[in-house]
C-alpha cells in the first residue's frame, strides 16, 4: 500500500494502568488481519530507558526479543501471537529513544543553531517514528498503543504527536481508541461511568477527541450504561465497546467481535467491512484451550515467579502447545530461591515435566541445579531454556563428570571448570543495554537427533539473548557420557542445543524458543516437550494400573 493510503489507529488508556492496551490493539489487529488488511502494531513506552533490556523483570514483566534483535516490552509478544507476523526495531519506540534521538541530532548540528524544543523537535521524532512503519509500504493499517494512561506527565509528548497526526492525517485516515475502566462499587451494587467521563475529558483537554471508547468491566453494561458513557464522552451510541472480564486472553477478539468492534473501526477509517473475518482456527483454538481431554502440571523454576508476566512468552508458548495436544496445561510456580536438597522432592514431586527457566545472576542458581538434578535422576521430561540449559551443563558436570566446582563464571569467575563462560565478543564490552547477542542466529541440527525430530530440518533459526555460552574444552567429555551438542551455530561453533541421548525427554537450549510461539503456530520444541511429559504420564498410568491388577 502507498505510505499516504496508510490508515492510523491510536489506542490510549485512561483511569489506571494494566488494563489490557495491548490485548485490545492485538484483537483488533487479529480481526482487521481475518478481514484481509495487512496489519502491524507498535508501542509507545513514556519510560526514559532506551529499551527495557536493562529493567528488572519485577518492575516491567517480561523483555521480549525481536528478530532483529530489538529488546522491547512484553506487549510486542502478544502482537506477534496474535497476529502470526515478526515485528521489529521500529515497533517499539521509547522516549529515552526518541530523546537520544534528538541529542544526537542536535550535537550533529542537524537542527542549524535552532532552540531544541519538546514541540517541535521531541513531538517531531515522535510522529517520524510512528510514520515509520507506514513508509515500508508493507501495511494497510498501522495500529500504536500509547504507554501509560492520559494524564501522566511523561506520557504528555507521545499525546501531543497523536494530536498533531490525527489532525494531519485527517478522520478518515486516523483514529483513537481509548481504553478506561468502569468499575462495580459493590456498596451501592452500581457501575460507575465517571472515572472514564474525566479520563475523556482529560484527552479533550488535550485536543483529542476518541472515536471509540472501550469499557473495561467486571460486569455487563446495560444499554442505559452504554447510553450514559456514549453522550458524556461525545462518542457515537455504537461505538461504546464493553470488554467484560475473560477467562482467557484468547476469548477477548471473539467478545469483540461479536460487538462489531471491527466493523465499527473500518466505518470509521472509510474501509470496507462486507467480509466476515475466518475466524475458525481462533475458534478452535479456543475451544480446545477451554476443553482439553488431557491435563498436565508442569513446574516452572525460577527466581521471578512472584510476577508471573516475568514469562509471559514461556505460559502461552505452553498455553499453545497445550491446544495443539488437546493438553490442559497446570503451571505449579516453583521460586527457585527456595530448592534445597531437603525441599526438592516436596516443590517438584510428582509434576509431569520441568521447565528451567531463564535469567540472570547468582539468585536461585544453585535451587536450578538441584531442580536439574532431580529431573535427570527421576527422568522426569525436562525442557532448559538460555540459563536453564546452562544450569543443566553444570549440574552435569559436577554430578556425572565429577567437576565439582564446575560453574559459570557469570557467578564463580574463579572455577577451575569454567563449563559455561563469558562468549569471546563479550569480553570487552561494559555498557549493559543492547549489547548481549541478541536477535535470530543459526543453528544446524544433528540428524538423527530429538531436535532433528522436533525441527525437521537441519538449519533453524531463533532468537537469543545472552552473554554466556557452552565452553567447548568440555564437549567431548560431556558427548562420552551421552550429554551431547546437537545443535550448533554453523559459523562459531556455538552450542545451541544440549540433548541427553538416553533419557526420553532431557533438552537444553541456549535460544528462546518462546518469543516464536504463535496461537496460529505453537513452538515444535514445546509441542515436543508437552507430548513427551503426556507419553510419560500414560506410562505411569499403565504401568501403575498393570501393577494394581497383577497383583
Amino acid at each position: 500500500m502507498e505510505p499516504d493510503s496508510v490508515k492510523y489507529i491510536f489506542v490510549t488508556g485512561g483511569v489506571t494502568s494494566s488494563l489490557g492496551k495491548g490485548i485490545v490493539a492485538s484483537s483488533l489487529g487479529m480481526l482487521l488481519q481475518a478481514r484481509g488488511h495487512s496489519v502491524t502494531i507498535q508501542k509507545l513506552d513514556p519510560y526514559l530507558n532506551v529499551d527495557p533490556g536493562t529493567l528488572n523483570p519485577y518492575e516491567h514483566g517480561e523483555c521480549y526479543v525481536t528478530e532483529d534483535g530489538a529488546e522491547t516490552d512484553l506487549d510486542l509478544g502478544h502482537y506477534e501471537r496474535f497476529l502470526n507476523r515478526p515485528t521489529s526495531q521500529a515497533n517499539s519506540v521509547t522516549t529515552g529513544r526518541i530523546y537520544q534521538s534528538v541529542i544526537e541530532k542536535e550535537r550533529r548540528g542537524d537542527y542549524l543553531g535552532k532552540t531544541v524544543q519538546v514541540v517541535p523537535h521531541i513531538t517531531n521524532e515522535i510522529k517520524r517514528r510512528i510514520k515509520l512503519l507506514g513508509s515500508s509500504g508493507e501495511y494497510d493499517i498501522i495500529i500504536t498503543e500509547i504507554g501509560g494512561t492520559v494524564g501522566d506527565i511523561e506520557s504528555l509528548p507521545f499525546i501531543e504527536s497523536v494530536r498533531q497526526m490525527t489532525w494531519d492525517l485527517g478522520e478518515k485516515n486516523s483514529m483513537v481508541i481509548h481504553l478506561t475502566l468502569v468499575p462495580y462499587l459493590a456498596s451501592s451494587g452500581e457501575l460507575k461511568t465517571k472515572p472514564t467521563q474525566h479520563s475523556v475529558r482529560l484527552l479533550m483537554e488535550s485536543g483529542i477527541r476518541a472515536d471509540v471508547l472501550v469499557a473495561r468491566t467486571e460486569y455487563r453494561l446495560p444499554k442505559d450504561v452504554k447510553e450514559k458513557l456514549a453522550l458524556f464522552c461525545n462518542v457515537k451510541k455504537g461505538n461504546v465497546i464493553e470488554c467484560k472480564d475473560a477467562g482467557s486472553i484468547y476469548e477477548v477478539p471473539l467478545m469483540l467481535h461479536e460487538q462489531k468492534f471491527d466493523e465499527v473501526v473500518l466505518k470509521t477509517l472509510d474501509l470496507p467491512f462486507d467480509k466476515e473475518p475466518d475466524l475458525n482456527n481462533w475458534n478452535n483454538f479456543v475451544d480446545k484451550f477451554q476443553n482439553p481431554s488431557h491435563q498436565l502440571e508442569i513446574a516452572l523454576v525460577g527466581k521471578y515467579v512472584s510476577l508471573q508476566d516475568s514469562y509471559k512468552s514461556i505460559t502461552e508458548a505452553l498455553v499453545h502447545a497445550g491446544a495443539s495436544t488437546d493438553t490442559g496445561i497446570k503451571i505449579r510456580w516453583v521460586y527457585s530461591g527456595e530448592v534445597t536438597a531437603q525441599t526438592v522432592d516436596s516443590l517438584l514431586g510428582g509434576v509431569d515435566g520441568i521447565l528451567i527457566a531463564p535469567g540472570f545472576g547468582d539468585r536461585g542458581v544453585l535451587g536450578k541445579i538441584i531442580s536439574a538434578n532431580y529431573a535427570r535422576r527421576k527422568k522426569i521430561p525436562t525442557f532448559g531454556i538460555c540459563l536453564g540449559m546452562q544450569v543443566m551443563v553444570i549440574e552435569f558436570a559436577r554430578n556425572v563428570l565429577g567437576l565439582k566446582d564446575a560453574d559459570t563464571t557469570e557467578i564463580h569467575g574463579q572455577t577451575t571448570h569454567p563449563v559455561i563462560n563469558l562468549m569471546e565478543g563479550q569480553k570487552n564490552i561494559t555498557s549493559k543495554g543492547g549489547t548481549m547477542r541478541l536477535g535470530n542466529w543459526k543453528c544446524q541440527i544433528q540428524k538423527g537427533s530429538k531436535a532433528y525430530e522436533i525441527y525437521g530440518n537441519e538449519l533453524i533459526q531463533e532468537r537469543h539473548r545472552h552473554r554466556y555460552e557452552f565452553n567447548n574444552d568440555y564437549l567431548d567429555d560431556f558427548e562420552k557420557s551421552n550429554f551431547c551438542a546437537v545443535g550448533k551455530n554453523p559459523d562459531t561453533g556455538l552450542v545451541e542445543i544440549m540433548e541427553h541421548k538416553e533419557l526420553p525427554f532431557y533438552m537444553g537450549v541456549q535460544f528462546h524458543p518462546e518469543y516464536k510461539s504463535t496461537v496460529v503456530k505453537p513452538h515444535p520444541f514445546f509441542v515436543k516437550f508437552v507430548e513427551a511429559a503426556l507419553l510419560q504420564k500414560q506410562n505411569k498410568k499403565i504401568h501403575a494400573t498393570g501393577k494394581k491388577a497383577g497383583q
